[in-house]
């Protein structure tokens, strides 16, 4: 639903009588070639409706007179075609955001993987798998450059999963919902406002507090159908993690073990950049070590790279 036809509709649950004054200004302007004048309808409405259509903004200035903002929004709201359609006029296919059985499948793995940042047996475990896998690139390099490759690896397995999971359309009429109640909870506030400062009738400041009433419901509702936004967003992330939370177990386990694959002397130190020769296993930002700063630093880097590389939007997009 457009703005013209959410300005009829807040017209026609102020007044009444308002519907028989819009489809008379209506009338005249087909008549007319599309624009009306108050001359021509004065004894069908008050200028008190007049007024108030204008000041909503549903006439608009023409070449000689006003002419209707939006016609094809004017006559679905006035017809009784415009109460019926989506949340703030934007329409969300909710089953699209629906997870499948492998999205809980790999929600699952995901959770049951994180117990080995607490369970040494668990973080023993996955440890011990991922090194049999990585140990040729463990033996060629020292082990900051593993952690720069395997940044690599997840930069471009998060690219891939960001590619084929975000829908960046979905995403942008989640927030062109959002954008639309909010204006519309905006004019029925600012209506309400304007209602009290000219001392309207009784009758009409109620109406008006119930169509805010009514509005900001209707801004709720669409708050709760927008949870599917961050089920689409948690989806992505869950089968991130499902990749990396396994490779960072193992460089866990590399530098803080206390088995023969724990690293020692000068292959758990490396020269950071701004910090200088240091131990990967040391603090380097507070208690922040050094090779999880290393890391990240690496695969925002390597990430940034990739979506450029392969042309990922994660932007928005009406």
């Amino acid at each position: 639903m457009t703005r013209t036809a959410e300005k009829v509709d807040s017209l026609l649950r102020e007044d009444e009588e308002m519907e028989a004054a819009l489809r008379s200004i209506r009338e005249r302007a087909d008549e007319n070639g599309g624009e009306v004048a108050w001359g021509d309808v004065n004894d069908d409405l008050t200028s008190g409706q007049w007024g108030r259509i204008i000041e909503q903004g549903v006439l608009v200035d023409g070449e000689e007179g006003f002419e209707i903002a939006d016609r094809e929004a004017f006559d679905d709201a006035l017809d009784g075609d415009g109460d019926d359609g989506p949340i703030g006029g934007v329409e969300i296919d909710p089953e699209a955001s629906s997870w499948t059985q492998w999205d809980k499948m790999a929600g699952a793995v995901s959770l049951l993987l994180m117990f080995g940042y607490w369970m040494d047996t668990v973080r023993d475990a996955v440890g011990g798998t991922i090194n049999f896998m990585l140990a040729p690139l463990d033996a060629a390099l020292p082990f900051w450059g593993v952690i720069l490759s395997v940044a690599l690896f997840t930069g471009l397995y998060s690219a891939i999963v960001q590619a084929n999971l975000m829908d960046p359309e979905r995403m942008g009429k989640y927030q062109k919902r959002m954008k639309a109640m909010q204006e519309k909870r905006s004019d029925a506030q600012e209506a309400l406002k304007e209602a009290e400062e000219r001392d309207a009738p009784e009758a009409e400041i109620e109406r008006l507090e119930n169509e805010l009433d009514r509005v900001q419901q209707e801004q709720m509702e669409a708050m709760t159908e927008n949870l599917g936004m961050f089920k689409e967003q948690f989806r992505m992330m869950v089968w991130i993690m499902v990749f990396v939370i396994p490779l960072f177990l193992w460089m866990y386990w590399k530098l803080h073990g206390d088995g023969a694959h724990a690293l020692t002397g000068a292959e758990s130190q490396m020269v950071m950049p701004l910090v200088g020769q240091i131990e990967l296993s040391d603090g380097v930002l507070g208690p922040i070590r050094a090779w999880i700063v290393w890391y990240f630093l690496c695969s925002l880097g390597f990430s940034q790279l990739l979506r450029k590389a392969l042309n990922i939007n994660m932007s928005p997009t009406t």
